[in-house]
């Protein structure tokens, strides 16, 4: 009887089974297919530019000055982290000791600047009362803004204009010598009573009317100078001349004043008031 040999067995169908379980093989192998990215050949007729664009490593440090390294909206921010070598030689027409050459004295650049400058910002209410407009410096193609401790980004609009014929100059100097990507590199830009408090600790040569507070004056490093590529390479001391030529051409243009400094090595540059046209 079947109740004493017991339930019998059912046997296993595989052809049912494969039928359930092919389909999601198959969908799971075509999700895999699609995730993984193809290596295209140059005979595809696709042009590859991934390798033409700067490429900016996100999270590489973690200071305030690497993160403003990495920046991805502003192209004009990405460079490279040091100078590069072996160095090529320009032409670069010397002209003898530019401390001899660009010794404007503290003087003369506080009376240029008193002519057009702001009032010097006091408190904080002075900040909002200025007698003339300020504009925000920001790194662009032709200069760029180290990172300012001491300073803030304004200028008024003449020296503002004048910065940035110095950085074009400097460029276009440059490329009718050879080529090769460097920009000046601005140190420092408008001081306030409190950042020169601070600043003097450090450097006596900010003293405590600096001409900086009126936002007509800015320092350009000389020792130091921004790549944006690695070839061709040129020397710090070229690109001091070529930027030396530069200030000495737009001083003898009655464009500027500028005194070399060595405690803190840049030029201090004030931009002078134009000629107002009758």
């Amino acid at each position: 009887m079947m109740g004493q040999q017991g339930t019998p067995h059912r046997k296993l169908n595989y052809v049912k089974l494969m039928q359930l379980v092919l389909p999601v093989c198959l969908f799971i192998s075509l999700c895999v297919v699609m995730c993984v990215p193809v290596e295209r050949s140059e005979d595809d007729g696709t042009e590859i530019v991934a390798e033409e664009a700067p490429v900016t490593q996100i999270l590489r440090g973690t200071s305030v000055h690497d993160l403003e390294k990495q920046d991805t909206v502003s192209y004009h921010l990405r460079h490279l982290d040091f100078m590069p070598e072996p160095t090529q030689r320009m032409k670069v027409n010397y002209f003898g000791d530019m401390r001899k050459t660009f010794n404007d004295s503290n003087h003369v650049h506080m009376a240029e600047a008193a002519k057009y400058g702001i009032e010097p910002l006091s408190d904080t209410r002075s900040h909002w009362q200025l007698r003339r407009p300020i504009v925000r410096i920001t790194t662009c193609e032709d200069y760029y803004l180290d990172t300012l401790i001491y300073s803030r980004p304004y200028l008024v609009p003449e020296a503002a204009r004048t910065l940035r014929e110095i950085g074009r100059r400097f460029r276009d100097t440059i490329a009718a010598r050879g080529g090769g990507d460097y920009r000046i590199k601005v140190t420092s830009l408008l001081r306030t009573p409190q950042t020169i408090k601070r600043l003097r600790r450090r450097n006596r040569n900010a003293i405590d009317s600096s001409v900086h507070q009126y936002g007509t004056t800015f320092d350009i490093s000389y020792a130091n100078f921004v790549a944006g590529r690695p070839a061709p390479a040129r020397s710090v001391d070229d690109l001091k001349g070529v930027l030396g030529e530069v200030l000495k051409a737009m001083r003898e243009e009655g464009k500027l004043w500028v005194k070399y400094e060595r405690g803190q090595p840049c030029f201090h540059i004030t931009a002078r008031k134009p000629e107002e046209k009758e």
